[in-house]
């Protein structure tokens, strides 16, 4: 594996840097940004100007109208958007509209990626996700799906609620797991503007990055034509791992930029304040706490490059995926934390942008499965061949 960054890689680098810091963290003070994320008006305003910068979508094919970037470049771009909290959704790249378009691309029909697809990479159109369920429905544990989808004609009807549905209020469509009679799960498309979808209510959350927030949803007979399941019924946990193991990466790279701007802005304050003789960073215990962070910043940085590497060659990568968003989840944490302590009263209040960051980045070690649930799955993984053995 070669740590060196090609001369395309660092172009795309400075371009996204230079991109982010000069018309995008300007918007961070506007008031369109809300405690549901930025409003529709706003996003459509970040999206125009990634679009005339050439970096929107980049993860989507050339054919898709994106950039086509393998993982790895992935890795480069994304951490570089997400050194603003607006940055994803201006390059059209946020959660969970970025891993709906891979999965898409993956899975759908021609006429689905004409469909749905092409705006969606477009950005004039926003989507969701819809799996997770309050109990005693799925959440961690997806066989406990309970929302139902009933074979009627031509038609599926479809019953259930689900919550945390990050991205529902002002999606123009829907990817919805649903079982079948017989107990298998089956992904299903459908316009948000359909007779029996209902976005209950937005649920308030720590996190202000997502456009569109996390939303109640319920379908109350809810009609879907064969044609619209996404591949193949029954299929849909297997299309789950499709778009998780990556999307649980791309979530890596963008808190990993996030992190990475916290640290910043602590660095700037620890070399200019002075106290008891002294800049703040000359004093160990402060010096110590920036150290921290910057180890935990290349050793999330090298864990995401391998888990896209591993992509790259092909392979699913849910052993390395898990790994690398346990990593990446706890060591930002740390190094977020570590930046609001060194920072002390300013980082506690928005004086500077590392209070929202702090607000935003707890939810990741819960997004896309919680540690524990990683944790678990790596040791099934380390003791297979042992019970192979036995």
């Amino acid at each position: 594996m070669d740590f060196e960054l090609s001369p395309a890689l660092r172009d795309l680098q400075a371009r996204t840097r230079s991109f982010i810091a000069d018309q995008i963290i300007p918007y961070e003070t506007d008031p369109r940004c809300t405690p549901h994320g930025p409003t529709e008006d706003l996003r459509r305003e970040l999206v125009a100007l990634g679009r005339a910068a050439g970096l929107l979508s980049s993860h989507v094919s050339k054919e898709m109208g994106g950039l086509g970037l393998d993982h790895r470049a992935k890795a480069i771009l994304f951490e570089e958007a997400g050194y603003s909290p607006l940055g994803p959704v201006a390059l059209n790249i946020h959660a969970p509209d970025e891993g709906n378009m891979h999965l898409l691309e993956e899975v759908a029909t021609p006429a689905q990626k004409e469909r749905w697809l092409r705006p969606l990479a477009a950005g004039t159109i926003r989507s969701c996700f819809c799996m997770t369920e309050p109990a005693p429905g799925a959440g961690a544990d997806p066989s406990m799906l309970q929302t139902t989808a009933v074979r009627d004609g031509d038609d599926y009807v479809i019953n259930g609620v689900k919550w945390f549905i990050t991205g529902a209020e002002g999606a123009s469509f829907a990817i919805i797991m649903a079982k079948l009679e017989d107990g298998n799960a089956t992904m299903f498309l459908a316009d948000m503007d359909r007779p029996g979808i209902v976005v209950e209510r937005l649920m308030d959350a720590l996190d202000s990055c997502f456009a569109g927030g996390h939303a109640v949803v319920r379908f109350d007979n809810l009609r879907v034509p064969a044609a619209d399941i996404l591949g193949a019924p029954g299929e849909g946990f297997r299309y789950a791992q499709v778009r998780l193991s990556p999307a649980r990466l791309t979530h890596c790279m963008r808190w990993l930029g996030a992190a990475r701007r916290a640290h910043d802005v602590a660095t700037r304050y620890a070399a200019r304040r002075h106290a008891f003789g002294k800049t703040l960073g000359q004093h160990e215990g402060v010096g110590f706490q920036l150290a921290d962070n910057e180890m935990d910043l290349h050793v999330t940085r090298l864990s995401i490059w391998h888990c896209a590497w591993v992509l790259d060659q092909g392979h699913l990568g849910k052993h390395e995926s898990s790994i690398a968003k346990v990593i990446a989840s706890e060591a930002v944490w740390r190094v977020v934390d570590r930046s609001v302590q060194v920072l002390g009263g300013q980082g506690v209040t928005h004086e500077t942008i590392v209070a929202r960051i702090f607000a935003d980045v707890r939810a990741f070690r819960i997004y896309d499965g919680p540690s524990e649930v990683h944790r678990w799955s790596i040791a099934k993984n380390i003791l297979r061949p042992y019970r192979e053995q036995a």
